[in-house]
């Protein structure tokens, strides 16, 4: 039995500070910090891109590691991340870089209620105040649309298909009307269903590798044609 009690209180106490850390660093400074620092300020001639996200950004480095080597590309993204978290550190994990391009692939997670409810609205106004900052800085824009999802994992139930459709749109518009790219990604990963197809993700909400080698072109593509608009 104090074996057991021991046991939970340790329990307990982990889990305390894990909450402690998280709530000390909300928007997730702290995770690239130190890589900041050291990476400094493009060289003369560096096309330097940072990509903003969440886990399938984070990820996309792990699975796909030939994709970002050799290149002046810098990941920024954090797994569980919603739009308001990214907004906060956006100064500091983009500007502050002085890239030329940003590649901005967010909002799935605040439709899954990662930090809370959020309106579709309540998304689009983070993604596009993350836009207008980098704009406002001189760096060119790149909104992704929001992958495919039927159905998350870790939220079941929530039917977030339709709302995904529904924002894709909004923020198509948003980007037309302010002179930025957007990329379409959904329509090369979605399947009849409105979901992922399963030859491109393992849980329905991140890319496997298949998936992001269809993406990784896509990307490219959007990449060079920002870089065409840098004067």
């Amino acid at each position: 039995m104090k074996k057991n009690r021991s046991v939970f209180l340790v329990l307990l106490v982990t889990m305390f500070l894990g909450e402690l850390s998280y709530a000390q660093d909300w928007p997730g400074f702290n995770r690239y910090r130190n890589e900041n620092e050291k990476i400094g300020l493009p060289v003369s001639g560096e096309n330097r891109v940072v990509f903003m996200g969440n886990s399938i950004t984070d990820g996309w480095s792990t699975a796909r590691p030939d994709f970002f080597a050799g290149k002046p590309y810098i990941n920024r993204g954090i797994s569980g991340q919603t739009t308001p978290q990214m907004l906060v550190r956006f100064r500091a994990d983009v500007i502050k870089l002085k890239p030329r391009v940003v590649v901005i692939l967010a909002g799935t997670n605040d439709i899954a209620g990662n930090t809370g409810p959020s309106t579709l609205e309540m998304i689009e106004d983070n993604i596009i105040s993350m836009a207008q900052l980098a704009k406002a800085n001189g760096i060119k824009v790149i909104i992704c649309s929001i992958l495919p999802v039927i159905d998350y994992p870790w939220k079941p139930g929530i039917e977030p298909a339709d709302k995904i459709i529904a924002l894709n749109k909004k923020l198509k518009l948003d980007a037309e009307q302010s002179g930025m790219i957007y990329l379409d990604l959904h329509s090369a990963l979605v399947d009849d269903q409105k979901g992922m197809k399963a030859m491109y993700s393992g849980d329905g909400v991140h890319p496997n590798i298949d998936g992001y080698k269809v993406m990784e072109p896509l990307v490219e593509n959007a990449i060079s044609k920002a870089l065409r608009q840098v004067k």
